[in-house]
Formats: structure tokens, sequence, C-alpha cells
């Protein structure tokens, strides 16, 4: 048998999420975001469980490509457009979605020789200040995309810094209402956050990302977990030694932990290098044998420790879930001081990954 540490990926979870945001948003068609490899799941192992989505949402073109081979017929949407202008000759030969948010991309597309015209996203900044127009060029950049022949169907894009927050998408949608006032357009505004908790951005298309995969937009479980969605990734492992420390032993580099007493500890295989948090603090939350327990001392590159206190039946070989249906990823990133998105978006190439 091979190092015990592997990653499982629930489809009919992913299935689920997907029917949970079509419940949040019935008047609105989906994009599913998929960049990052999907989040880390893998593209290729999930993009098919996705498949009554209405269309896909990325970054890479390969990842495009991709899509096209596997069968994909609907629409994609390159979420940051083409990088470069010899890049619209494959988004012309694979039907892909374009979004626009800068004047070289505008006069890139305008001269371009294509077969037929491409879709295009007209990105506005609405505040959070990464990419797009801002507001007051949106009606003049509407009535000269209207103008290219290279130009399709027209949709406004926009995108929220705070929609997990009560009012966080007040400020931004007065924004887009003033910009696009008197304009017969499609919109595409609400992220994860924004599907979830304000209906009022959900307009013609949502854009759900993390909540298709089962981990909280906010950062916090309990803010998602009324919601019906499902983790899809599971990371888990097996107990592969036990150290019995005495008063004042340490464990691990640096010797940051000190045994209070006499201690029963765990050494799980699975490691920073596996793309669990090496920053995660004693007690980050562990499931060893079905029982809730902590880490103790620092995540090492291959193995991490856990207080077996709690569970004193387990031994060489127990169980481990570092994350999962039980231990929310949400739970471990917030104690290590960061979020879901990049834990899974971590998962190391080396961590084998089955889909149940």
């Amino acid at each position: 048998m091979s190092r015990p540490v592997m990653a499982s990926l629930n489809l009919d979870a992913l299935r689920h999420n997907l029917h949970i945001v079509r419940r949040a948003a019935p008047a609105s068609r989906v994009w599913s975001v998929v960049k990052a490899n999907a989040y880390g799941h893998g593209l290729d192992r999930v993009w098919n469980a996705l498949g009554t989505t209405d269309g896909f949402a990325l970054l890479n073109i390969e990842e495009a490509i991709l899509l096209r081979e596997r069968g994909w017929k609907g629409p994609i949407l390159m979420l940051e457009g083409f990088f470069h202008a010899d890049e619209l000759p494959l988004f012309d030969q694979y039907r892909l979605t374009t979004s626009l948010h800068s004047n070289w991309q505008v006069k890139a597309l305008a001269n371009a020789k294509l077969a037929a015209p491409l879709d295009v996203y007209l990105k506005m900044n609405s505040g959070m200040n990464r990419l797009g127009f801002a507001p007051e060029r949106v009606q003049t950049l509407w009535q000269q995309l209207r103008a290219i022949p290279n130009v399709g169907d027209l949709t406004l894009m926009a995108h929220f810094a705070d929609a997990d927050k009560p009012g966080g998408v007040s400020e931004p949608m007065q924004r887009i209402e003033q910009a696009a006032e008197g304009l017969a357009c499609r919109r595409s505004l609400a992220n994860s956050a924004a599907t979830l908790w304000h209906p009022e951005t959900h307009c013609d298309w949502v854009r759900p990302g993390i909540i298709l995969y089962g981990a909280s937009p906010s950062g916090q479980w309990q803010d998602i977990a009324a919601s019906g969605l499902r983790p899809v990734m599971s990371l888990k492992s097996q107990i592969i030694g036990i150290q019995t420390l005495q008063r004042g032993a340490c464990v691990g580099y640096g010797s940051r932990y000190r045994a209070q007493g006499e201690q029963r500890i765990g050494i799980v295989a699975g490691g920073y290098a596996d793309g669990y948090p090496r920053h995660a603090p004693d007690g980050t939350p562990v499931l060893v044998e079905g029982v809730r327990t902590g880490t103790v001392g620092t995540v090492s590159m291959d193995m991490l420790a856990v207080d077996l206190t709690p569970c004193p039946e387990a031994g060489i070989g127990s169980p481990v879930e570092l994350w999962g249906e039980e231990i929310k990823i949400d739970d471990v990133a917030s104690a290590s001081g960061t979020v879901g998105y990049e834990l899974m978006s971590a998962l190391a190439p080396r961590v084998p990954v089955v889909t149940v």
C-alpha cells in the first residue's frame, strides 16, 4: 500500500451544491466557476458532474480547450479575457466568451480577423479596484462595442469585494445602476456570497465558485451551515506512529508544544507538502477514529501530530480526517489564519485523488 494520505471528491455533493445554487437564484442562469483547476479539485475530474450548468467560467485558455475537447458545447466565459492579442484566433476557434477590462483589449478585438463575432462581457470596476472600467466610461464603451463587428452578445459584468457582509453590495449596486442607466443590457454580478445572501444582485447570470465545492465565501462554516451545501473534498490519512510524552516533553520542530502531563500523541502521514497549512496552530481540529481532537506542534513537510487524549482507542492505522464531511475545511482554514479557497487550491500534486 502506498502512503495513506489521500483526497476524495464526492461528485454527488458537487451536483447537489449546483442544485442549491439554482434554488437560491431560480431566475438566473449559472456560470459554474472552475478556475484554478476547479479550485484544486481537478477540472478534468469534476466538470462532468457540473454538466447541467448553463456555462463554465475560468481563466486559462488551456482549461477552456480541455472542456471543448471533453465535449462541452455550451458557453465558456474567460473571466480575465485574453492576455495577448494573438490568443484571439483560439477564442474564435473554440467559441469563447471574453471579458473586456482594458482599452488595449477593446482595440485588439476590434482589429482581429475572426470567423464570427465573440460574445463579450464588459467588466466594470464597481469599487474593488482590481480589473474593470470606471463606471463613468460604461455608457461610451457600450456604444463603442455595439459598433464593432467582432462583438456579438454584450453583457455588463461586475464583482463585489464585500458581498459576505450584510450591507456589502449596497454602494457597488448604486454605482452599477447609475453606470447602466438607460441601457437594456444583460448583467452578471453575483459571486458566491451575493448568490447566497443578496438576491437583488442575481440578474441574468450568477457566478458561483466556492459554494459549488461546499465551503463558505465568508470563511466561516456556520454562515452556510443551514444552506444545505455539502463539502466535496475530503483529505484523509492514517496514524503511522504513536508517542507517549512525559510532562515537559516537546513535539515537532522548534519545540513549540510541550506536554503538560503524560500525553499520548499520534503521528499522521500528512504535512505541508501535501497541502496542509504549515502555520496551523495547536488545537486545529482533526478527526481520529471518528472523534474530534486537535493538532499539536509545528506541522512538518510530511507529518503532523495530533492529541490522542480524547480517543484512547486510536492506534497505528487509525483513520484520520484532516478536512471533509466532519472537519470543515473552513474551520481548518480559519484556525490557520487563511481561507478554504487557499487550502483547496493548494492540494499538492503528490496526493492521490479518487472520485466517489
